[in-house]
């Protein structure tokens, strides 16, 4: 039994968070995956992990941190935007946004035990993490096979996310840099690295100070997309990216089934995220079967309404003759395609399966 006089703040931090424990790691190593099927969890903003019907285990951007915590600084001082932040740099603003997590993460990082490869589209902090990182370098010993060689689980990103690894200390022989075209095969999955449209982090420090008049990056080396092949069918992970005609190209290069867009409500004078339009037209251009929005969980000043996205597909679908439906998630839930796919939204487990399958115990039964 507890005692007050034995409570402090470490233990109340400690006995609370991840709000989910274990149990999500835990429904994934448990997940036996039919064959002809995949299965993928959604760990808030555009993490994913995907696990194969051989057993292969990816995750993809998953990032366990936080937002804003406190207005003051440690000095006591309010804190502002800084002026070189890609919000700061597109809008001008200086008043510190007030992006505060809204969801649980729900995956251990601590806790994974097996996986075949991390990857990151970009570096945005909300898509790389440095506690996945330092886990899988200390915990995960069994090996797995990449291109045909047996080989550590690799971090694979742009070049400006195995930078950052890098710089972590991620060692160099575990490191991987994709640019479009580029296949990389996890066992039976084939990852290729498509286009980025994520036109934000062209704008994103580095370099600091004044950039007007610069020439940006080149995208391919900031951002990656990826199609992800299994033998179940092909994810489509769009990273942060923002609405662009290259969808269009990559429905024409590849047989898509499941597609993520990165949705949210941009806040006045932002453009950040897509809306409801422009997640149907993702869906439309790339081909795919079934088109679900993310991303729109994760900051509390962009979160949305998902429902926009079903009243427009109600109001389009015959006109336009959509071949997709949208799917609308929850973070921790799991998505089997293709059992899935004709569903359009999601809930929670509710439990009580085995209801009557013991004796109740109640003063007499009409109690019920």
């Amino acid at each position: 039994m507890p005692n007050v006089k034995d409570v402090t703040r470490e233990s109340w931090v400690l006995s609370t968070f991840p709000e989910w424990g274990t149990w999500l790691n835990e429904e994934i190593a448990e997940t036996v995956v039919e064959k002809g099927t995949f299965a993928m969890w959604w760990l808030g903003c555009t993490g994913l992990w995907i696990k194969t019907e051989n057993n292969t285990n990816i995750a993809m951007d998953y990032w366990c941190g936080s937002g804003k915590r406190s207005h003051y600084d440690d000095a006591g001082s309010r804190k502002m935007m800084d002026p070189d932040h890609q919000m700061a740099r597109m809008s001008g603003a200086r008043q510190l946004q007030p992006n505060l997590r809204a969801v649980p993460a729900v995956l251990d990082p601590f806790a994974v035990s097996e996986i075949d490869a991390v990857f990151a589209s970009h570096t945005h902090t909300d898509h790389i993490d440095v506690n996945l990182a330092a886990a899988v370098l200390n915990n995960v010993k069994k090996k797995t096979v990449i291109n045909d060689v047996e080989r550590d689980v690799p971090f694979i990103g742009s070049k400006f996310a195995t930078d950052l690894w890098r710089s972590w200390g991620v060692p160099e022989d575990r490191l991987i840099t994709v640019r479009p075209g580029d296949v990389i095969k996890i066992r039976d999955i084939e990852v290729t690295a498509v286009e980025s449209v994520d036109r934000t982090i062209l704008i994103t420090a580095p370099p600091h100070g004044e950039v007007k008049g610069m020439a940006c990056d080149d995208m391919d080396e900031r951002a990656v997309s990826y199609v992800v092949k299994t033998p179940g069918g092909t994810i489509y992970h769009s990273g942060d990216s923002h609405f662009g005609n290259m969808y269009a190209k990559h429905g024409n290069q590849f047989d898509i089934d499941v597609a993520f867009g990165s949705f949210g409500e941009n806040p006045r004078g932002i453009t950040d995220k897509m809306t409801a339009s422009d997640i149907l037209r993702m869906g439309e251009d790339l081909k795919t079967k079934v088109m679900i929005p993310y991303h729109h969980d994760l900051w509390t000043n962009f979160k949305a309404d998902t429902n926009e996205i079903l009243v427009l597909w109600y109001m389009r679908k015959n006109r336009l003759q959509y071949q997709f439906k949208p799917f609308i998630w929850e973070v921790g839930g799991k998505f089997v395609y293709p059992d899935d796919k004709d569903k359009i939204s999601y809930n929670y487990p509710r439990g009580f399966d085995d209801i009557f399958t013991h004796d109740i115990n109640l003063p007499f039964p009409s109690f019920l």
